[in-house]
């Protein structure tokens, strides 16, 4: 059975955290105290509006989550004790900041086996953390399947050839490619003081496709990075418009099926609406693993080529524009002690050193939700847990790689 973490009542604070956690990181820089004296002002001054748009959030959202059916879950080896790959200590100091930062999960691969699995209290193997925008990594390696499939032509087709929403104005020479890589000149929403505006819409309300559609080109692509939650809609929608089929469903038989993992949830808008492809995609931490194996594995899962090989190369590619990044896909390539998301955002990720590989590329959900991958160490790293404002990249990936026998 699949759990939750923590009680309902409990749930509902975290999520909030969480959520508004994400609106500063996208906005103002994480002044959550500021954004929680705003939602304090609509409880007072609009009570019903605020419990309409926040109640989705506290225990399960009927018609809002939508299953994405997975296969009985294939096990994964193990090492033993005496296999261990990993020095007792290293894996101790990484099982120490999991707790430091309030992690649900922290799971360890290397060398063909897990090396730790260990939950902390409240979470199993079978809890659903809100991981939050490591959603956007999956989307791109979705994309890549459907091109492989024929759904798609190339990543450098026009996205307007499969949303006729955009073949009219200047958005209609913006490429997939461009959108993967986060460059694609669009404009996106920022949080608003005192405001219900479109980027609560984007993050609760019940219709996000007049808000993702609105965006306009407001530079050309391929100019300037800029981190942002409108490209992995939009190429959300290319999936199902290519596909002609449910953004959960072509996920699940495309991607998530031939991992062996058991089911997964992804949001919607409503019932039967959009998908919310720029996060909230629920999977138990082994699942995470399992999309860092597919990346460790070059595309390949359980005897078979999931994605293309050199899809898998090109997510880890940079794009023109940030050397840390490739498909919707962090990179360590270049050492920043402050990683910058977009133009708009104050915020910055925090790395206290330079990784110790060079070859490390990770999903990043806010609030140090993480899948690190590293191939030249054959290691993959899952750390889920609760919102942490000042999660230190470096650390887990530096520990493990520091403790390798």
């Amino acid at each position: 059975m699949i759990t939750r973490s923590v009680g309902v009542a409990d749930q509902f604070v975290k999520r909030l955290l969480r959520i508004f956690g994400l609106t500063v990181a996208w906005a103002v820089g994480g002044v959550v105290g500021l954004v929680l004296l705003i939602v304090l002002g609509f409880l007072v001054a609009k009570p019903t509006e605020t419990v309409r748009l926040f109640g989705q959030f506290a225990g399960n959202r009927p018609g809002h989550m939508q299953r994405v059916p997975g296969t009985p879950e294939q096990p994964l080896p193990k090492a033993s004790f005496g296999e261990r790959a990993l020095s007792i200590e290293s894996l101790q100091a990484a099982m120490d900041y999991g707790a430091e930062t309030g992690s649900d999960a922290l799971i360890v691969w290397r060398g063909g086996r897990v090396q730790l699995e260990h939950y902390y209290e409240g979470a199993d193997e079978n809890t659903l953390t809100s991981t939050q925008s490591m959603h956007k990594s999956v989307v791109a390696l979705l994309v890549g399947v459907a091109i492989a499939e024929g759904y798609i032509g190339s990543a450098d087709d026009p996205i307007s050839l499969y949303l006729p929403e955009w073949a009219g104005d200047e958005r209609a020479g913006i490429t997939i490619r461009q959108a993967l890589w986060q460059s694609s000149g669009i404009d996106f929403p920022t949080f608003a003081f005192g405001s219900l505006g479109p980027m609560m819409g984007l993050l609760i309300g019940q219709d996000m496709r007049p808000i993702t559609f609105e965006q306009q080109a407001v530079e050309p692509p391929a100019t300037n990075f800029e981190y942002n939650s409108i490209n992995p809609l939009i190429l959300g929608l290319v999936i199902e418009n290519a596909t002609g089929r449910p953004y959960a469903e072509y996920l699940s038989e495309a991607l998530w099926k031939p991992l062996g993992g058991g089911d997964a949830w992804v949001q919607m808008d409503t019932a039967g609406g959009m998908a919310r492809s720029y996060c909230c995609l629920d999977i138990p931490a082994r699942g995470w693993l399992r999309f860092g194996l597919l990346h460790l594995e070059n595309g390949r899962a359980n005897g078979r080529q999931v994605v293309p090989e050199d899809w898998i190369a090109a997510v880890r590619t940079p794009g023109p524009n940030n050397p840390n990044y490739g498909f919707l896909t962090w990179l360590g390539n270049e050492y920043v002690e402050q990683r910058s998301y977009n133009s708009k955002a104050t915020l910055r990720a925090w790395h206290s050193e330079p990784f110790a590989a060079d070859d490390v590329a990770y999903f990043d959900g806010f609030g140090g939700q993480r899948v690190y991958i590293i191939p030249s160490a054959d290691m993959v790293i899952v750390r889920t847990g609760a919102l942490a404002t000042d999660w230190d990249d470096a650390r887990l990936p530096n520990v493990l790689l520091g403790g390798l026998r």
